[in-house]
Protein backbone atom coordinates (compact mmCIF):
# COMPACT_ATOMS: atom_id res chain seq x y z
CA UNK A 1 0.00 0.00 0.00
CA UNK A 2 1.53 3.27 -1.13
CA UNK A 3 2.09 6.49 1.04
CA UNK A 4 0.41 9.63 -0.30
CA UNK A 5 0.13 13.22 0.73
CA UNK A 6 -3.23 14.26 1.75
CA UNK A 7 -2.75 17.84 2.44
CA UNK A 8 -0.97 20.43 4.59
CA UNK A 9 -1.40 21.99 7.46
CA UNK A 10 -0.59 25.42 9.01
CA UNK A 11 -0.08 25.21 12.53
CA UNK A 12 -1.44 28.35 14.31
CA UNK A 13 0.48 28.48 17.50
CA UNK A 14 3.59 28.38 15.71
CA UNK A 15 2.79 30.86 12.22
CA UNK A 16 4.60 33.74 12.80
CA UNK A 17 2.65 35.26 9.78
CA UNK A 18 5.51 36.41 7.64
CA UNK A 19 3.21 35.04 4.47
CA UNK A 20 7.00 33.59 3.23
CA UNK A 21 4.58 30.65 2.06
CA UNK A 22 2.72 32.72 -0.72
CA UNK A 23 4.91 33.85 -2.79
CA UNK A 24 6.83 30.88 -3.07
CA UNK A 25 3.87 28.49 -4.13
CA UNK A 26 3.71 28.22 -7.37
CA UNK A 27 0.02 27.25 -8.12
CA UNK A 28 -1.28 30.44 -5.68
CA UNK A 29 -2.57 27.29 -3.02
CA UNK A 30 -2.06 29.59 0.06
CA UNK A 31 -4.79 32.35 0.45
CA UNK A 32 -3.03 35.53 0.93
CA UNK A 33 -4.77 36.73 3.93
CA UNK A 34 -4.84 36.03 7.32
CA UNK A 35 -5.58 33.39 8.80
CA UNK A 36 -3.72 31.74 5.57
CA UNK A 37 -6.03 28.88 4.77
CA UNK A 38 -5.12 26.27 2.00
CA UNK A 39 -6.73 25.31 -1.00
CA UNK A 40 -5.55 21.70 -1.18
CA UNK A 41 -6.93 21.26 -4.74
CA UNK A 42 -4.72 23.29 -6.07
CA UNK A 43 -1.50 21.86 -4.69
CA UNK A 44 0.93 19.57 -6.56
CA UNK A 45 1.38 16.69 -4.61
CA UNK A 46 5.63 16.35 -5.06
CA UNK A 47 6.20 20.08 -4.42
CA UNK A 48 7.40 20.50 -0.81
CA UNK A 49 8.65 24.77 -1.87
CA UNK A 50 6.23 26.03 1.15
CA UNK A 51 7.67 23.45 3.98
CA UNK A 52 11.09 24.53 3.10
CA UNK A 53 10.52 28.38 2.98
CA UNK A 54 8.69 28.02 6.04
CA UNK A 55 10.80 29.64 8.61
CA UNK A 56 9.27 28.37 11.73
CA UNK A 57 8.08 24.58 10.67
CA UNK A 58 4.23 25.79 10.54
CA UNK A 59 3.84 24.14 7.67
CA UNK A 60 3.02 20.16 8.06
CA UNK A 61 1.90 17.52 5.94
CA UNK A 62 -0.51 15.02 6.57
CA UNK A 63 -0.34 11.60 4.68
CA UNK A 64 -2.67 9.01 3.52
CA UNK A 65 -2.04 4.97 3.65
CA UNK A 66 -5.09 3.02 2.06
CA UNK A 67 -7.74 4.63 3.78
CA UNK A 68 -5.80 5.91 7.15
CA UNK A 69 -5.00 9.41 8.10
CA UNK A 70 -1.39 9.94 9.42
CA UNK A 71 -0.43 12.90 11.05
CA UNK A 72 2.58 13.73 13.03
CA UNK A 73 2.48 12.86 16.40
CA UNK A 74 2.72 15.61 19.34
CA UNK A 75 5.64 15.07 21.25
CA UNK A 76 6.08 15.70 24.46
CA UNK A 77 8.55 17.97 25.45
CA UNK A 78 8.80 16.45 29.24
CA UNK A 79 9.55 13.08 27.69
CA UNK A 80 12.64 11.75 26.90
Amino acid sequence: MMLKRDHLVRHPDRCTHNAVCIPVCPTGAWLSTPPYKFDSSRCIETCRLCLDACPSQAIYAVFRKGEKLLEPTKSDPGKK
